[in-house]
């Protein structure tokens, strides 16, 4: 593995959430990071993703160092062949390459723009730090996937499904008070059509996902249709794609609550956090033990570790 950004780095998926298991059970059983140094760079907010990271890097022995680009480095220019004589202080060439110097593997967080899809699907920023870092480079979420979110998810999902048939996995649409990126739930449909699980996607008219990430799934635009029997429910909101970026629904019918779980095979029910109480699920589903958002979080730490580990060898 040469870099971590989607699933398609990945060559054996079943070893690598087997890998995360072993470290949850024993996470202290490699040393590959003795010596090392992990550079983490934020360009958006981040809780999990961030303390999850710096737990597995130290677990592993290296020594995780966090940039917050927003609060403590200067901002940067990602376009060549301009004259920066505006508010950029440093060009990616230089910032990326000098942290390819410090580190032996980089995290980057990005976040999309959600106003050119054009440019936020290219991934410029992602593959600039790639580009130009000279390092193995980590994907901490960037504008069209949250890899090491979704490989938490398979994680949990195999940790919660005892039985050997297929389980019935649902991806549903959930009201927000903004417009959000598209990039969990690209992801976790790209995870969840290579594993073995019975997969759909529920959302309203107009909220469909980019068909690179949805082609053969089954689509609902009801969602008491697609929760029927389900076994496991992804709660999550995203922004138009079709529409791009544009908020098009608050239907606060599609908030999870008892009465859509009441529709399913008793589900286990996800979310990748932070959730929205009362909009996006409401407390009588977040409280009750069908709730596996807090597993999810926990095993954040055991997926980072596995990709790391990979990297380190």
């Amino acid at each position: 593995m040469k870099h971590f950004t989607s699933i398609a780095d990945v060559q054996n998926v079943d070893q690598l959430v087997e890998q995360a298991i072993l470290f949850k059970n024993n996470p202290f059983q490699s040393e590959l990071g003795k010596g090392k140094k992990v550079g983490l760079v934020f360009l958006n907010p981040s809780l999990r993703t961030r303390l999850s990271t710096q737990v597995a890097a130290q677990n592993l022995g290296a020594e995780a160092i966090v940039l917050d680009i927003g609060k403590d480095g200067w901002a940067l220019e990602f376009n060549d062949g301009v004259v920066m004589n505006g508010d950029k202080a440093e060009h990616i060439r230089e910032a990326a390459a000098v942290m390819g110097r410090y580190f032996d593997i980089l995290g980057v967080r990005t976040f999309p723009g959600l106003t050119d899809r054009s440019e936020d699907y290219a991934e410029i920023l992602l593959q600039s730090f790639i580009k130009y870092a000279g390092i193995p480079v980590v994907s901490l979420e960037s504008g069209t996937r949250h890899p090491l979110q979704s490989l938490a998810d398979l994680m949990t999902i195999q940790e919660q499904w005892p039985h050997s048939h297929k389980p019935k996995v649902v991806l549903t649409w959930a009201p927000h008070v903004k417009a959000l990126p598209q990039a969990v739930p690209n992801s976790f449909a790209e995870w969840m059509i290579q594993a073995d699980v019975d997969f759909s996607i529920a959302n309203p008219a107009g909220y469909d996902l980019a068909p690179e990430f949805s082609n053969g799934v089954s689509v609902f635009h009801d969602q008491a249709e697609a929760l029927e029997g389900a076994d496991f429910v992804y709660v999550k909101n995203w922004s138009s794609y079709e529409h791009y970026g544009q908020v098009l629904s608050q239907d606060e019918k599609w908030t999870f609550g008892q009465k859509q779980l009441s529709l399913t095979n008793n589900a286990k029910v996800m979310h990748c956090l932070p959730v929205r109480r009362g909009l996006v699920i409401k407390d009588e589903v977040l409280d009750s033990k069908n709730a596996i958002h807090l597993e999810q979080a926990e095993n954040r730490v055991y997926a980072a570790q596995s990709i790391l580990n990979e990297l380190l060898k």
